[in-house]
């Protein structure tokens, strides 16, 4: 039996009032986005500082004088920082335009919709924010560390080997690695959004739970760097987060076996 209360809270609107309303929608969303992108851009430098540190703070602890990071075209570093730019500006325009996307599509929705999936717009941004927290303050000081043990320091019979590392290439391996971690935190919302609508289930999920720990290893070892720290260090979350979305795929099939019986 059908919940009477269960409605869409939506006025019929002719087509061309819901495409003006995208066309706003569109423009609050860019809108955000070119003034976080001046905003992001103004403080490029500093964000790259940041991004730089952990790199910086291995250096520091090795010693050995002086140590810098170079760029090899004139233009590199200057599209480096508008790859700074424009990474920065996703992540701080995110809320606006995930705000004005939700607004657009959330009349269309039944309040069941609406309740079910609000849980999970809350959960994949802060998962994500997770994901990138771990990649930068646990992975990239270990993983730096471990690529920077193979210089030579000089003296000896051998030439000495010394990293000089070039910004934008720096830049690309730090957004691959953060991006890689936030998407890859991604796994409950998809096996629980998954769950919900009857995809997969519980016992599914633990019945497939060996073939999923070495497809995570699988996955770790392709999208990060060829080193046993990283994708270590992305497998063993993946792992606790997996065994997370079979407790929260109990927890919401449930609530389905309840409607579907209503």
């Amino acid at each position: 039996m059908a919940d009477q209360d269960d409605t869409i809270d939506d006025k019929p609107m002719p087509l061309i009032e819901h495409l003006l309303e995208l066309r706003t929608r569109l423009l609050w969303s860019l809108g955000a986005f070119l003034i976080a992108f001046a905003l992001c851009y103004y403080f490029s430098g500093q964000i790259y500082g940041f991004l730089a540190q952990p790199l910086a703070d291995i250096l520091h602890q090795q010693g050995g004088g002086e140590r810098r990071m170079i760029f090899t075209a004139l233009y590199e570093a200057f599209f480096t920082y508008l790859k700074v730019a424009l990474f920065g500006a996703v992540f701080l325009s995110f809320p606006i335009w995930a705000t004005q996307l939700w607004l657009f599509i959330a009349p269309g929705l039944y309040r069941s919709e609406k309740k079910a999936i609000t849980p999970f717009l809350v959960a994949s941004p802060v998962l994500f924010v997770l994901g990138a927290a771990l990649a930068y303050y646990f992975i990239f000081p270990l993983a730096w560390k471990f690529f920077i043990s193979f210089e030579t320091p000089p003296g000896g019979s051998s030439l000495p080997v010394q990293l000089e590392a070039k910004v934008s290439e720096y830049l690309s391996l730090v957004m691959h690695m953060i991006l890689a971690f936030g998407i890859a935190f991604q796994l409950p919302v998809a096996l629980t959004l998954m769950a919900k609508v009857g995809i997969v289930t519980q016992a599914g999920l633990k019945k497939g739970r060996r073939y999923a720990v070495v497809g995570m290893f699988v996955v770790a070892a392709v999208i990060t760097p060829p080193d046993i720290i990283s994708q270590i260090g992305l497998a063993v979350p993946l792992i606790l987060l997996y065994e997370l979305s079979i407790l929260a795929a109990g927890w919401v099939a449930p609530k389905r076996d309840d409607e579907d019986k209503s």
